[in-house]
């Protein structure tokens, strides 16, 4: 792309340095996307384990108190396992690895989450190349 004053002909910056186009770190090396889904699946999961308990004990009370335990333990447990996961790779794998997991144990959401756009084959690739002299 031709560049004029540093400005690209898409119109992005091109001295900026790259980690100005990275989502900040906010928790446990969680970014914010990231922290919202860990803190999601883990308040469903401290729903579904409440329910039964204050049912169990006959307390309303233990329901949001085992919300807030499972959100705290998904963020911590969570943050250090996708912080490990995530070490040394790009941005975008951990969002790329979900759509591939997607794509291959539920097709059928795979609409969805823009499955039909990832290269799903596997072998040997060539570029049909000879050394012809």
């Amino acid at each position: 792309m031709a560049m004029a004053d540093g400005i690209l002909m898409d119109g992005t910056v091109a001295f900026l340095p790259h980690r100005l186009n990275r989502h900040p770190v906010v928790v446990r090396g969680l970014t914010a996307n990231e922290l919202w889904v860990c803190a999601g699946t883990s308040g469903a999961a401290g729903f579904v384990v409440g329910i039964p308990l204050a049912a169990m004990f006959s307390t309303i009370a233990l329901l949001p108190t085992a919300i807030v335990l499972a959100v705290a333990t998904g963020v911590f447990v969570g943050g250090g396992a996708l912080r490990r996961l995530k070490r040394g790779r790009p941005d975008v794998w951990l969002y790329r690895q979900m759509q591939w997991r997607i794509v291959f144990k539920l097709p059928l959401f795979a609409p969805f989450v823009g499955g039909h756009g990832l290269v799903t084959r596997s072998g040997y690739w060539t570029t049909r190349r000879s050394n012809v002299l």
